[in-house]
């Protein structure tokens, strides 16, 4: 798939919005890729999987790892599609919150991965902070990370900042503005923080404190 055919789809399932946002990051801005509408729509679903699968094909994927909640589905999804590729079984497996910040790796999985290649798949990228962590927990029960990807990488990430697997890959690249909270431009025109999708909500209840 090209980058105009993703960003199609993604217009298509309705997975981007305008107005005031928060992101998980902290930052602010007027568009929203709303992750969470691409689930439902599973045959779109499974092609941008098997695009991501497409990208690692000669890789010789053993797993492919995504972090809780909503990539769980993209670990499964890709993970079919490399099967079917490359004709060889290939685990899908998911990292959960530790807790403290981090991902961590259980449930047996940890076992299942180890001395494997491990490809770690995500739906959004901003900071790729949630990438390294899941990159990390991979790497601390002895898997070797072949490479990333996500479906969009609206922050200008790179591989350095995902943790340097061995490459990095987004089937698109979305250059959109955002700004920290002490210089957002849509909070100094009083726009309304929206509070049903992002981090919004939890923005606007620090404030009343």
């Amino acid at each position: 798939m090209t980058e105009e055919q993703v960003l199609q789809l993604l217009q298509d399932v309705g997975a981007f919005r305008a107005g005031h946002f928060v992101f998980t990051s902290g930052l602010h801005a007027d568009t929203y890729i709303n992750k969470d509408a691409i689930y439902p729509h599973v045959k779109e679903l499974s092609q941008l999987c098997k695009e991501m699968a497409a990208r690692f094909a000669h890789d010789d994927i053993d797993a492919v790892v995504g972090p809780a909640a909503g990539a769980v589905i993209l670990s499964t999804w890709t993970a079919y599609h490399l099967g079917e590729l490359r004709q060889k079984e290939v685990y899908g497996v998911y990292a959960e919150k530790d807790g403290e910040g981090g991902f961590v790796i259980r449930r047996g999985y940890d076992r299942l991965i180890s001395n494997k290649r491990v490809l770690v798949v995500e739906d959004l990228t901003t900071t790729g902070g949630s990438i390294k962590k899941v990159i990390d927990a991979a790497r601390l029960v002895g898997a070797q990370v072949i490479g990333a990807v996500a479906i969009c990488n609206r922050g200008d990430v790179t591989v350095e900042q995902v943790g340097n697997p061995g490459k990095f890959e987004s089937l698109v690249t979305l250059q959109l503005e955002q700004w920290p909270e002490n210089i957002c431009e849509l909070c100094a025109a009083n726009i309304p923080v929206n509070t049903d999708i992002g981090h919004g909500k939890v923005f606007l209840q620090k404030q009343e404190k």
